[in-house]
């Protein structure tokens, strides 16, 4: 049963090339003069993909406006991605503890 379980979980995996990590910010952008939209307070919103590395350095990417389709589904793989891994570890967890408790009686016999 938890084979299949696994398997059906392995099944739900996203293509791991069309993966993203990171966070999808929506930001305003106000020039400090010379624009007309800007001085009515209106600004110009733009999209950022922002991922932080180890030790808590970030990168920041500009986004074109019809690439935030497919980076918030790529972002969503990835979530997609980590909820199944931890599901199939929790599995392999449960596996495992199956084991060693069938070892451990086995002893005692």
């Amino acid at each position: 049963m938890k084979h299949e379980s696994r398997a059906h979980l392995l099944r739900r995996l996203p293509d791991l090339r069309d993966i993203l990590r990171g966070s999808l910010l929506e930001r305003t952008i106000r020039h400090r003069r010379g624009c007309p939209k800007c001085e009515r307070g209106e600004g110009h919103p733009v999209s950022v993909l922002a991922v932080t590395y180890p030790g808590g350095r970030t990168r920041q990417i500009s986004l074109r406006p019809e690439q935030v389709s497919e980076v918030r589904r790529q972002l969503d793989n990835y979530q997609r991605l980590k909820e199944t891994v931890e599901q199939v570890c929790e599995l392999n967890q449960q596996a495992l503890r199956a084991k060693t408790a069938g070892t451990k009686s086995g002893r005692r016999a």
